[in-house]
């Protein structure tokens, strides 16, 4: 009967010592099974970038989905421009990745630019989440009193490959939250650009040449 008892104990603490570390380590188990698996969403074709901004920092639009370039990695050291013979190009690690022309003078003033696939390019969105979420039960809104109770990563690709086998591939993560239905009508899993501190946004460039 103690042997028994005994091994109850121990299946009980093992049981809340994980439950513990999935609530307060939860983010970084995803993060380290994301570098594994995720799983996709969509895969678009890209019709469109633009580009707000003063050549680092600002936005990036692909399609209709903005992505800030705000609060990047030193690291990574991304900037975007337009070259001398007025391509729109992305630079990173003394690399350049020209994405095409300029697509109209009115449309590429000042901190504005904006380019289209070219023919024979392969462009596209790719959108992927988390393997695993995890739970928040610690995440408080005192405004609202409406808290998520979930939460996993969306990841947002753009891959660019010329017909000359050159490629470019910017991977943002965010945070999207889980709120429970029963609470408000039509809840559930909010915007998947939600951030965290150092942990969130623009997280990879690849530039291949």
């Amino acid at each position: 009967m103690r042997k028994l008892l005994l091994t109850l104990l121990i299946l009980v603490t093992c049981g809340i010592a994980l439950l513990a570390a999935w609530i307060f380590g939860g983010r970084q188990v995803s993060m380290f099974i994301d570098r594994f698996e995720t799983i996709e969403i969509a895969s678009i074709p890209i019709h469109s970038v633009t580009y707000e901004g003063s050549g680092t920092g600002g936005w990036l639009t692909v399609n209709d989905v903005h992505l800030s370039l705000d609060d990047i990695n030193p690291k990574i050291g991304l900037s975007i421009g337009s070259t001398k013979d007025n391509q729109f190009a992305v630079a990173s690690g003394g690399k350049v990745f020209a994405l095409g022309p300029l697509s109209s003078t009115t449309e590429n003033a000042g901190d504005h630019l904006a380019v289209v696939p070219q023919a024979g390019d392969e462009a596209f969105l790719v959108t992927r989440r988390s393997a695993l979420s995890w739970p928040t039960p610690f995440d408080f809104n005192f405004m609202t009193g409406h808290s998520p109770s979930w939460k996993r990563h969306m990841y947002y690709e753009l891959r660019w490959k010329k017909p000359s086998g050159a490629t470019l591939d910017l991977l943002w993560r965010y945070e999207q939250p889980f709120y429970g239905r029963q609470l408000v009508p039509g809840d559930g899993w909010g915007s998947g650009f939600s951030v965290h501190e150092g942990s969130t946004g623009l997280i990879r460039v690849d530039i291949r040449l």
